[in-house]
């Protein structure tokens, strides 16, 4: 038998024993675009409420000195600081990397790991183990209406339902459905919810 036979084999094996989701955390394209357009607008807001006050217009396009300062240029200072404030939290999530991780299916040593990135500090990594033997269930979970829902969550023993799906807009049901029956067979499990 050749070697790459051999090793075409063995990464086979691996395939079947070992499944690993990854999941994209606060690197998403929407969370960027949100820290982009607060952080101007907000600098707009916060440049056209210190012009009120100082009666000297900092914006070339836009004349905010006839504002008066109280109350349209304090509100409008209070919003930019406000929107300002938003921008910094989302960018340092996505320094950070807000729950990025994967989610680990381990059929050879019948384990089940979850791992997130959470804020810095003492419990920065957060990690879940389960045993093959405490999962009952797949269940997938739809609402649909004004905040629509979809996620896949993994169902234990102990009636606890851990999601595996990540933060992000809704898939398509034909892409959860799929990704929920696929994990179900893996794991030789029950899916629920359809």
């Amino acid at each position: 038998m050749s070697l790459n036979k051999q090793i075409n084999m063995s990464s086979n094996k691996i395939n079947t024993l070992l499944k690993r989701d990854m999941i994209v955390g606060s690197r998403r394209f929407s969370n960027y675009f949100w820290t982009f357009i607060l952080f101007f607008g907000g600098l707009g807001f916060l440049l056209a409420g210190i012009s009120s006050y100082f009666q000297k217009n900092l914006i070339f396009f836009i004349n905010s000195t006839e504002l008066s300062f109280l109350p349209q240029g304090l509100v409008m200072t209070f919003y930019g600081v406000v929107a300002i404030s938003l921008s910094l939290y989302i960018a340092l999530t996505i320094f950070w990397d807000i729950g990025s991780g994967y989610n680990e299916f381990d059929k050879e040593n019948e384990l089940i790991r979850i791992v997130r990135r959470g804020f810095p500090g003492k419990n920065r990594q957060i990690l879940l183990v389960y045993s093959f033997k405490n999962i009952k269930s797949i269940k997938i979970n739809i609402q649909d209406g004004i905040n629509p829902k979809r996620i896949i969550y993994l169902c234990t023993k102990d009636q606890r339902e851990i999601p595996l799906t990540p933060v992000e807009q809704p898939r398509s049901l034909e892409i959860l459905e799929n990704e929920a029956s696929e994990l179900a067979r893996f794991l030789n499990i029950n899916l629920e919810g359809l």
